[in-house]
């Protein structure tokens, strides 16, 4: 690519992300800090009256508290898991590695419905422990009554764990063992070495997980919304889209939710970001997998899969429940039938919205790989100033949280704004589009990075030493040599823009314009047969997000972990 082409890559990214990615937060900002009407005043009431609210204050801690138990217990799970990965050797180690990603091919919020199908008063624990005669029939426990909080914390964990793993995994595997091996030669014992030498050295990569598991549940809205637990402040934004003509609060609520997200990022990159400690880049020597006696090989295999197991119980529960003819007060439901996927794919609502969904998830990820592209090449090939501001400006929106997104987006479309032509009319197609392509375009960038890294930059040269101009060189060359790693980018942007909530939720009002999230979510609320179908829309779904993740770790292999990384 040619230093003017680099240029204008440079200025097209610079101003796509001005438009699309800071004005929106602009806009919705402006709406908490400016009082309404031809005034235009600027007021910090609307905020204060998020602190001063007693609803408000009260949803703004339990965000928190959600946040912080979620991230510590995807810590005690995933730490541990990635530290057999990486040093031993056990049976089936291969396996289980990949059967740690299975937690991920379902939202959240649809494997919560399953949640309260096992554990909600007439629920299959309950049923099991009844017929065990270790529960009373007449006064079943409520699981998820007084502690739904719990229940969402759990959700989250078994959910959001991969992602600390991910990166853990990745930050151990690249870690020298020789530092280690001369803290042992000097008598530091197994764990304190663990502890003074090694997790200092991971940490970096373990915040990089950490930060997306904490903005991602601080700002969650599915999985509280399918629990009815009201008090979070995400789900009270949500409550308050309908009142938003001339209604600062939703804007202060958002606001709000952007400042503590960005605190806590920046809180912890301060303390624990700062750069990897000397010795904890590349290896210099090889690492060689420790053999453990049979029988404690076996340990680590079953606590692989006991992991995994209580992962996917949600997952069960999704399945059970779209086979089921009636699941009341029994530990597995007391007919079957296969109906529900019939009528998941032939539902009015359920048609429409996955051709909607297909339409808008298309289109982003066309977006995203022509943007992706640029930046990745920008970063990696050339030396022009600011390559490195246009890679970190690619990776913000892992940071920042979707629904301060979604409504930036409403408030910068609102009559009378710069960009209300992106409605057109009552479809927000153009502004679904944009929003995935947004959203999930570091997952191409980090995908066409770790491509362009493999490829040397002297088959090229060649080429252009044959007379191929930079641009054609890189059209028949490279783009061709690093296709794999843009497939499996393509595919998790894709797959993850099909089941994208936050947006999709607040974005599209009208049900002619839902997609498949916002249709789940609407059959949740149905009677009848409702959370069945929602049940088997959402395992279709999770085939779907199940084989493409598959698909991508396999091309990416260990470079996965780094598209989860901001």
């Amino acid at each position: 690519m040619s230093r003017p082409l680099a240029l204008l890559v440079f200025a097209v990214m610079t101003v796509f992300f001005g438009c699309f990615f800071v004005y929106p937060i602009w806009a919705a900002l402006e709406s908490a800090f400016t009082i309404p009407g031809a005034e235009r005043r600027f007021t910090l009431d609307f905020v204060a009256e998020v602190f001063l609210n007693t609803i408000y204050r009260e949803g703004l801690v339990n965000s928190f508290l959600i946040a912080l138990w979620t991230t510590l217990g995807s810590l005690l799970v995933a730490l541990p898991l990635a530290v057999a990965y990486v040093r031993f050797s056990f049976p089936g180690r291969a396996l289980m590695n990949s059967l740690v990603l299975l937690p991920m091919i379902l939202p959240p919020f649809v494997g919560a419905i399953g949640i309260k199908a096992m554990m909600g008063q007439a629920g299959a624990l309950n049923a099991l422990l009844i017929h065990l005669g270790l529960m009373d029939a007449a006064a079943p426990t409520d699981w998820l009554g007084q502690g739904r909080m719990l229940g969402v914390v759990i959700m989250e964990v078994l959910h959001l764990y991969p992602i600390i793993y991910l990166n853990a995994a990745a930050a151990l595997a690249s870690l020298d063992p020789a530092l280690e091996e001369a803290a042992a030669n000097l008598g530091c014992t197994t764990w304190r070495r663990f502890f003074r030498v090694t997790l200092p050295l991971i940490t970096p990569g373990v915040f990089a997980g950490g930060t997306i598991v904490f903005v991602w549940a601080f700002t969650e809205m599915g999985v509280p919304l399918v629990f009815d637990f009201d008090r979070v402040t995400a789900v009270q934004v949500f409550r308050s889209i309908n009142d938003l003509s001339g209604n600062p609060f939703p804007y202060a609520l958002v606001a709000v939710m952007l400042v503590f997200s960005t605190l806590f990022y920046l809180g912890g990159k301060f303390l624990f970001g700062g750069g990897t400690a000397i010795g904890g880049g590349r290896a210099t020597t090889g690492r060689e997998l420790k053999t453990l006696p049979g029988w404690l090989s076996w340990l680590f295999t079953l606590g692989f899969l006991l992991v995994t197991f209580l992962a996917v119980v949600p997952h069960l529960g999704v399945v059970l429940l779209s086979l089921s003819r009636d699941w009341y007060q029994s530990v597995i439901p007391h007919s079957l039938t296969l109906a529900h996927y019939h009528d998941a794919l032939s539902h009015e609502l359920t048609l429409s919205s996955i051709s909607n969904s297909l339409k808008y998830s298309c289109l982003a990820v066309l977006v995203a790989l022509v943007l992706g592209i640029g930046v990745a090449y920008v970063s990696v090939r050339t030396q022009i100033w600011g390559r490195r501001v246009l890679d970190a400006m690619a990776m913000l929106p892992l940071a920042v949280p979707g629904i301060v997104m979604a409504f930036g987006y409403l408030a910068m479309t609102r009559p009378g704004q710069p960009f209300d032509w992106l409605m057109l009319g009552e479809d927000p197609v153009l502004l679904l589009v944009i929003a995935y392509a947004v959203r999930r375009l570091p997952y191409v960038v980090r995908s066409a990075a770790a491509g362009f890294q493999q490829v040397s930059p002297t088959l090229e040269e060649a080429a252009q030493n044959l007379g191929a101009s930079p641009e054609r060189a890189l059209w028949r060359v490279t783009l061709p040599l690093i296709a794999p790693s843009l497939l499996a980018g393509g595919l998790l942007a894709f797959s993850f823009a099909m089941l994208e909530v936050s947006d999709s939720m607040i974005l599209a009002q009208q049900t002619t314009h839902f997609p498949i999230t916002k249709a789940i979510y609407s059959l949740i609320l149905g009677l009848g047969n409702g959370p069945n179908i929602a049940s088997a829309l959402g395992v279709w779904a999770m085939l779907f997000l199940g084989v493409t993740i598959l698909a991508a770790g396999v091309i990416l292999g260990k470079k996965l972990g780094a598209l989860f990384r901001a």
